[in-house]
């Protein structure tokens, strides 16, 4: 077996499995907000954001050990560093930041536009030319979102930096998805997230250190309960599904699964966090969502 090669993901294209597996990755991920907001209630932030990144990267390891998975060629880890910098470090790190001061449900709305911003890199990515409806209706969604942030009572009339890094998690994030989902189809889903937690530990686990040193950690059973989630669903298992569904349906196709992550992500936040829903959120929430379904169906053409 080459490291082009996978044991896990065929390179056969198969869209409903890729469907399938991508739906399954959206209800994993969904959850990563309230998890987030959980955990960061008594732990430090950037002990969640890159504590869940080393717990994540030893069960990589150890799944890398079982599997014997070939070692990815110079290219491949070229890849693969962005993929860590969008999904393993810059998600984490902005939303563990800006959620010590916002709620999920706030932050649902900001990350609406991540499917129209996982689309632009794709096209960007795959040298396309979309037509000019395509930029138009990505636009609207991110104006959309700036307006909300702004009007909104927290930003107090204007971005906050919890907004700021909400949507510097979202182009990270987006950039990982889209780089991760064309590099699973050499590496396979599992073996790109899991390469990619590997090359970032020794930067996750120095940062992990000093801040264990400078805020030790303590919490009771729901904080950890959510850094546990953070750990081994989001940050690892869930990539599994996520990337493997990418690799088999297309970044196109299986990226439009992720229309349903921001209203799952809100019914979350009322259910576990009682956590107030306004009609204004829904609203930019259904806009935003519109706006993608756009950019999905332009970008075809």
């Amino acid at each position: 077996m080459t490291a082009q090669s996978s044991a896990t993901e065929p390179r056969t294209i198969t869209p409903s499995s890729g469907l399938a597996l991508g739906a399954l990755g959206v209800l994993a991920f969904s959850l990563s907000l309230p998890a987030t907001r959980v955990a960061v209630h008594d732990l430090d932030p950037w002990f969640v954001a890159f504590g869940r990144a080393v717990g994540a990267a030893l069960l990589a390891a150890v799944y890398l050990w079982l599997t014997r998975a070939p070692r990815p060629t110079q290219s491949q880890w070229r890849r693969l560093s962005i993929v860590a910098l969008g999904v393993v470090v810059g998600f984490p790190l902005f939303t563990s930041l800006a959620l010590t001061t916002q709620t999920s449900a706030h932050g649902a709305v900001v990350i609406t536009v991540l499917p129209a911003m996982t689309a632009v890199f794709a096209v960007l990515r795959a040298g396309e030319r979309p037509p000019r409806p395509f930029w138009l209706a990505a636009a609207t969604g991110l104006l959309a979102v700036v307006a909300f942030v702004v009007s909104t009572g927290a930003a107090r009339g204007a971005l906050s930096f919890a907004d700021l890094f909400l949507l510097a998690a979202v182009v990270l994030c987006g950039l990982g998805y889209a780089e991760g989902g064309a590099l699973a189809r050499q590496l396979g889903g599992a073996r790109t997230i899991c390469w990619a937690l590997v090359l970032s530990l020794p930067a996750t686990l120095a940062i992990t250190l000093i801040s264990v040193a400078a805020h030790p950690p303590h919490g009771g059973t729901r904080s950890w309960s959510g850094f546990a989630y953070l750990t081994v669903v989001s940050m690892f298992l869930g990539f599994f599904a996520w990337y493997a569904g990418l690799a088999r349906g297309g970044v196109a196709r299986v990226g439009q699964i992720q229309l349903a992550q921001p209203v799952l992500t809100l019914l979350w936040s009322a259910l576990l966090l009682n956590e107030t829903v306004t009609p204004a959120s829904l609203a930019v929430a259904l806009l935003v969502l519109l706006c993608v379904v756009l950019t999905q169906r332009t970008r075809s053409a």
